[in-house]
């Protein structure tokens, strides 16, 4: 494990308090020759110089260090509001950083996190592969992830396996016979596999696989080459994904549901208000990022923290799946 490096650390290094350590480290006033020792000790230690060094007298900084895939996802900003609205009950303080989607950028900010010394780190994760594995290794900072699962790992997520049979078994009901689905791609499990393989599990017509990204303008792009399968429904990864197909096929007057039925996963606001309303499985995904903050005060204090699976979901069918 690669220990923390604190300011006591330094200080011991330099050959001098912790209070000058401090006075150094807020631009305070010391001699030149304890400034050009700290200095050195500083780079010998890789210890970080930042905005919460005072803190570090006391045994927790108050400070969590969060991963969000992106700022401009619904359910990422429902899962952190979740988190903070726990975090800051405890007098917590978050430092947030945006992975945008990418599995290095989200390695690169838990390395930084470790560095920097935060109390602990919850990393709404895009995927889980062996370099972010190899790193969790190196570092004890209490850790969780959340949104994807490894045994080897802290995790807590939703169960979308049982999400996607959910739909599927609806789906299955209405006796739609040919479906094409919008997926992401399989490095994020949870929604590129789990949730697919769910939906297989309980949804018995064809199924035409048509890869995607999260956006609805992607989705919408790709809806030419939907209709090509002649679907009776199409289901979406995410909401975002199944409206943007769901305005292709407005713009070309095809009745939803009559000519096409279309359903997606996310329960995102937007899909209440679309006309017809979208048939989706809505998250609760605030109560996730709620129960996310909780386990890692849990793991702070020294308490039990076991991993698992999250059942905070419902279908809402609603006019987009209704013939």
């Amino acid at each position: 494990m690669v220990k923390k490096v604190t300011i006591s650390d330094v200080a011991k290094l330099a050959g001098v308090s912790k209070s000058t350590v401090s006075r150094y480290l807020n631009q305070g006033y010391i001699s030149d020759k304890n400034a050009a020792i700290i200095k050195k000790a500083i780079t010998d230690t890789g210890f970080k110089s930042n905005f919460f060094a005072a803190r570090l007298k006391t045994k927790f900084n108050k400070l969590i260090g969060i991963v969000v895939p992106r700022i401009d996802s619904y359910s990422a900003g429902q899962t952190l509001a979740g988190i903070n609205e726990i975090l800051t009950q405890e007098q917590y303080q978050s430092i947030i950083v945006t992975s945008e989607l990418d599995s290095t950028k989200e390695i690169q900010a838990i390395h930084q996190f470790n560095q920097q010394g935060v109390d602990a780190i919850i990393v709404i994760s895009v995927g889980i592969t062996q370099e972010k594995l190899s790193l969790m290794q190196q570092y004890s900072t209490p850790t969780i992830f959340v949104g994807q699962q490894h045994p080897d790992l802290n995790y807590i997520k939703l169960n979308d396996e049982k999400a996607g049979m959910l739909l599927g078994q609806h789906l299955e009901q209405c006796q739609f016979k040919n479906c094409v689905y919008l997926n992401v791609n399989k490095s994020d499990k949870a929604i590129g596999i789990e949730r697919c393989q769910g939906f297989l599990q309980a949804f018995n017509g064809n199924v035409h696989f048509i890869n995607t990204d999260f956006s609805f303008e992607h989705a919408y792009l790709h809806a030419p080459e939907i209709l090509k399968f002649k679907p009776d429904v199409i289901v979406g990864a995410t909401d975002n994904i199944a409206l943007g197909v769901f305005k292709y096929l407005q713009e070309k007057n095809i009745k939803i549901p009559n000519d096409i039925a279309v359903a997606g996963f996310g329960g995102y606001p937007v899909s209440e208000i679309s006309s017809p309303a979208l048939t989706t499985i809505s998250f609760n995904f605030k109560l996730l990022g709620k129960n996310a903050a909780f386990s890692i005060l849990k793991l702070l204090v020294g308490k039990t923290f076991h991993s698992c699976l999250e059942d905070n979901f419902k279908l809402l069918i609603r006019s987009s799946t209704q013939l």
